[in-house]
């Protein structure tokens, strides 16, 4: 696996909450894409990032939580603005992996990362959750992939 580590910053966010299978988080992200095209944000100025905040092999399915987030610049008015949340990511350090392929496939580069690369690297997973930096629209992509950034936050082995 080609996996580098790289240090991110705090990021405040948008979000929307989607509880169920992270198969259909398509609903949330359709509800925050509406939402950051009313209020100006876009690839072009924010980032949109995926947070899987369950591990699917211990929490049921149909309780899984997936939060859908888009940054928002210091100063963004909070209010009035429905079911839309705001939270801070914290920053650190993190374990980063490029990963290009369909949706589905995407559990197996966590399992790969948790299961093969981590134990082997010299570093621990801490409590901060992994972030999903989505880099394109899948149903734009030629080949119907997805094009991640995955950040696994991590800590020096002690």
């Amino acid at each position: 696996m080609n996996v580098s580590v790289k240090e991110l910053p705090e990021y405040e966010v948008a979000y929307v909450r989607h509880v169920g299978s992270y198969m259909d988080t398509h609903q949330a992200w359709a509800k925050l894409e509406i939402w950051a095209k009313e209020n100006g944000l876009s690839p072009a100025n924010a980032y949109f990032i995926g947070i899987s905040l369950d591990d699917p092999n211990t929490v049921e399915e149909c309780a899984c939580r997936y939060d859908a987030c888009v940054t928002i610049p210091e100063g963004f008015p909070r209010e009035n603005h429905g079911e839309i949340r705001f939270r801070k990511l914290p920053g650190g350090w993190f374990a980063l992996y490029r990963f290009y392929d369909t949706v589905d496939k995407l559990a197996i580069a966590y399992q790969s990362l948790f299961g093969q690369w981590l134990p082997n690297s010299g570093y621990d997973a801490d409590d901060r959750p992994c972030l999903e930096f989505c880099m394109n629209d899948p149903a734009n992509d030629a080949e119907g992939k997805c094009k991640v950034d995955l950040y696994i936050p991590i800590k020096r082995r002690a």
